[in-house]
């Protein structure tokens, strides 16, 4: 189909903060300079588009792109990424669709290239995929479509109207922002549809009622925004009314997050149910149905839990805390469970009566090294992405009739990673993609019910692997927890300390770093003599949920000493030394090169940070910040204010340290995190005297690349700048 089955809306993370409490202002004056807000010299650098601030931005940008496109080496590298990233032999990602009335069921793919650079929106069936050279009808042409209505238009996806999947939903940004344009699209006469539902431009989404009906949740004005800049309130919206018009249902409070709507339906497209997430905390969501007499109430699921699938009219539930069921069953964080429909929507007496009997069924309790990265669900069964040592798999589960699952393990390569791709409701396919840091990725067709798999399209070399290898080690970390890590290199490099080699970590967000092939990488670095390290640390989800919340609020210090511990056992295994030993990192990760540059600049000889959090003491104050206070815990009250001001890298940056040049990069059009972290992580690095070189992409959103060619640029800057810093 050409929408997720759950049809849930899109509500991405971002960050922001207050003034310092005068409790601390003797810590967070030992911490670093700015106390509060009227002692921040730089808090004009966070007017995103201010006259001054542009100025700023305008004369950073000359003097670092002369810098580094003037390297004769910058070019090249440009050139290397430019061919990659509009190569035309690339897997297109397929998508199930179904196809229109008197058509089989057929693939949908977004596709850019040299030619299309904004992209394509296209068609065709499943027998002409799985050919050499399938023969694609266009459906949207965004870059036509971009110069007809003078707009930098940016592909956000398409959802459909189920079971004929005619009527669409069509997202678009308006140069990568998070806060999109939905309009009405007929798949048929391939037009957006003439007084047919438009929703301008907002951060929230919506998602089919039916025909004539949807569920939105938007920026409505004053009082309908949460503090983190998400939709406060949840709406239905009947064809050929005003969206003014459009009936609130639920109404959130404005320290939520966010608040956002889905269905669940049957692959008939009969619809089962129409709920309602509200996002107390980046982590946590009360679940509540609208009833069929217009009222809406909460579900029974617990607040760390996400629905993961619909399928046999069960609900499947991923767990992120212990939960006591109705039915007085014990269930373990990471556990996966699936709960009937009708028990788990119960409302009157004696269907709750009929919940308390109905158990809850465990499909899979993951071990301790395990993680479960994916969960999708066919017509009849639930198909996992489960990693054992950051290493995947696949297992396709169905219910065995007496209240348990049986699991089929599908028969996919080993030592990769395993991505679940799109799945068909009509049938037990779905598409699963396999890479490894030097295999380039494959993509497979697997029958989710009998475990065969067949791969269907393969990902050329783009780079030389020959001499390369891929070893997993192990840091210990400050508090002796083992940190696995990969590097990837020459199998005989030289333990000496002398191969330039880049660190790269995310670390938060239970985010996991998979194997995976990057061309970019392999070509702008490996291929060079480059080695490329990830490090695993706590706060991502490579050992499911409890490793990230290790990481959490007042021990987010544990990920720093994680990363850095990778660090060093990078160095004490000679396979670099400081002086060859580079970083790279963005937004949360941004915090990571942050953190790494003011607490250990010792082990570094270069940053590269992207779109980074750098104001730790201000992130819940600038755009979609609040909503990250469940991850780092809130600047407002005293003594989480004291834990983040003890790492917050715009606080921690003093005068006199051995930090060595660094490369920052944002985007004018981040409206997620808010561009002002790196520009003043910028600007006071240069007050104190350091070295910085700064980059502004005037457009491109949290990414920081509208368009290939834009990201082409940013990945030559980068590796021009490591370059210079590591290997000559």
């Amino acid at each position: 189909m050409l929408k997720t089955r759950l049809a849930l809306l899109a509500m991405t993370a971002a960050f922001s903060l207050p003034a310092a409490a005068p409790v601390l202002a003797q810590q967070a004056s030992a911490a670093g300079f700015a106390q509060s807000d009227a002692s921040d010299p730089y808090l004009w650098l966070e007017e995103v588009e201010g006259e001054r601030a542009m100025a700023w931005v305008r004369q950073q940008n000359e003097a670092s792109l002369g810098t580094l496109q003037g390297d004769p080496r910058y070019q090249g590298l440009h050139d290397q990424a430019l061919t990659i990233l509009e190569a035309r032999d690339r897997i297109p990602m397929p998508g199930f669709a179904t196809g229109l009335e008197g058509e089989a069921q057929g693939i949908s793919n977004f596709w850019q290239d040299a030619t299309n650079v904004r992209g394509l929106w296209r068609m065709t069936t499943v027998d002409s995929y799985l050919t050499d050279q399938p023969d694609w009808t266009t459906v949207i042409d965004v870059d036509a479509l971009s110069k007809a209505e003078n707009a930098n238009w940016v592909w956000r996806g398409a959802q459909c109207l189920s079971p004929a999947d005619r009527m669409c939903l069509v997202t678009l940004s308006d140069g990568g922002k998070d806060a999109v344009t939905v309009r009405e699209f007929d798949r048929e006469t391939r037009t957006f549809v003439e007084g047919g539902f438009v929703l301008p431009e907002s951060k929230g989404g919506a998602t089919w009622v039916d025909a004539d009906t949807l569920l939105i949740s938007r920026d409505f004005g004053e009082g309908t925004l949460t503090t983190s800049g998400y939709p406060m309130t949840v709406r239905l919206w009947k064809r050929g009314a005003p969206m003014t018009a459009a009936q609130e249902i639920f109404r959130g409070e404005p320290g939520d997050v966010s608040s956002s709507g889905f269905t669940l339906r049957e692959p008939d497209g009969t619809l089962r149910a129409t709920l309602i997430t509200r996002a107390v905390t980046f982590y946590e969501r009360d679940v509540f149905q609208l009833t069929s007499d217009g009222t809406v109430e909460r579900v029974a699921l617990p607040r760390k839990a996400s629905i993961s699938g619909y399928v046999g009219g069960r609900l499947i539930v991923t767990l992120n805390q212990d939960w006591t069921a109705p039915t007085g069953q014990s269930f373990r964080n990471g556990d996966l469970l699936a709960w009937d429909l009708d028990a788990a929507l119960a409302r009157d007496a004696e269907a709750l009566r009929r919940q308390s009997e109905t158990p809850v069924e465990l499909i899979l309790r993951p071990t301790e090294r395990q993680a479960i990265e994916g969960v999708t669900t066919t017509r009849n069964r639930v198909v996992v992405a489960l990693y054992d040592n950051v290493r995947g798999g696949l297992i396709s589960y169905a219910p065995d009739g007496s209240g348990g699952w049986t699991a089929t393990k599908v028969d996919l390569p080993e030592n990769v990673s395993v991505n679940l791709g799109s799945a068909s409701d009509q049938d037990d396919r779905v598409f699963a993609s396999v890479s490894g840091y030097l295999t380039p990725q494959s993509l497979w067709l697997v029958d989710a019910a009998t475990g065969a798999a067949s791969s269907v399209k393969s990902l050329p070399a783009k780079f030389d692997t020959a001499g390369l290898e891929v070893r997993q080690f192990e840091a210990t970390s400050a508090d002796g927890t083992k940190i696995p890590y990969f590097v990837v290199g020459g199998a005989d490099m030289a333990m000496d300390g002398s191969n330039p080699t880049l660190l790269y970590g995310y670390g938060g967000f239970q985010s996991s770093l998979l194997p995976g092939y990057s061309a970019n990488v392999g070509k702008l670095w490996l291929e060079r003599g480059g080695v490329y390290v990830i490090a695993n640390t706590r706060g991502g989800g490579e050992f499911g949920p409890n490793w990230h919340q290790s990481a959490q609020q007042e021990n987010r210090q544990r990920a720093h000493e994680d990363f850095q511990a990778v660090a060093m056992d990078l160095i004490a295994r000679g396979i670099t030394s400081p002086r060859r030993l580079g970083v790279m990192g963005g937004s949360q990760g941004g915090l990571f090169m942050g953190a790494i540059l003011t607490q250990r600049p010792d082990l570094i000889n270069a940053a590269v940070i992207q779109v980074p959090l750098f104001d730790m003491l201000r992130f819940h104050k600038l755009l979609a910040g609040a909503s990250w206070i469940a991850e780092y815990g809130n600047p407002d009250i005293a003594e989480e204010r004291a834990w983040i001001a003890a790492y917050s890298p715009y606080q921690n940056l003093r005068a006199g340290q051995p930090y060595p040049q660094v490369f920052i990069h944002t985007s004018t059009k981040d409206d997620r995190v808010h561009p002002g972290h790196a520009r003043k992580a910028a600007a006071r690095m240069q007050e104190l005297g350091y070295d910085v070189l700064f980059y502004e992409n005037t457009d491109g959103g949290h990414a920081a690349g509208a368009n290939l060619r834009e990201t082409a640029r940013r990945l030559a800057l980068e590796y021009t700048y490591l370059t210079r810093r590591l290997m000559d």
